[in-house]
């Protein structure tokens, strides 16, 4: 699964933009969508990869039963998104160049999945070494 949102972060960066990639499943591992941070891209700051891979798994009646996929630990607006559809699981692959919302996630129930991969850990560490000005537009610093 992570292999998934680990290639829509590539591809953010092959298109210019900044190289985090999610995805949602179904606990029984089918995809139902993919996505990646397209902030840069689309010129609109509420394009996360968390967001992007949502709106791409379109409508469901329901959220328990998926998987949230990440590159990155999710920032308070991505944590705030599986809080309100009580997205059930939360695998991310790196909390080492963000540590987000998963901690009050996990507090709440959402079964958190702390990956520490360090593929993913050095394309976004490079990524911010080489481009520190969008990476803080980004994270709002």
């Amino acid at each position: 699964m992570l292999g998934v949102a680990y290639e829509e972060a590539l591809e953010g960066l092959r298109e210019g933009g900044i190289p985090i990639g999610a995805a949602l499943f179904t606990r029984d591992g089918d995809l139902l969508g993919a996505g990646h941070n397209r902030r840069v891209q689309e010129d609109d700051a509420s394009v996360h990869a968390e967001t992007d891979a949502f709106r791409r798994a379109g409508r469901r009646r329901d959220y328990p039963d998926t998987v949230m996929v990440t590159t990155l630990s999710p920032c308070w607006y991505c944590s705030g998104l599986v809080r309100q559809f009580n997205i059930g699981a939360v695998v991310i692959g790196e909390a080492e160049n963000f540590h987000g919302g998963h901690d009050w996630l996990e507090e709440l129930g959402v079964e958190i999945v702390l990956l520490d991969d360090v593929t993913c850990q050095e394309l976004l560490g490079t990524f911010i070494a080489e481009h520190p000005e969008l990476w803080n537009e980004d994270i709002g610093l």
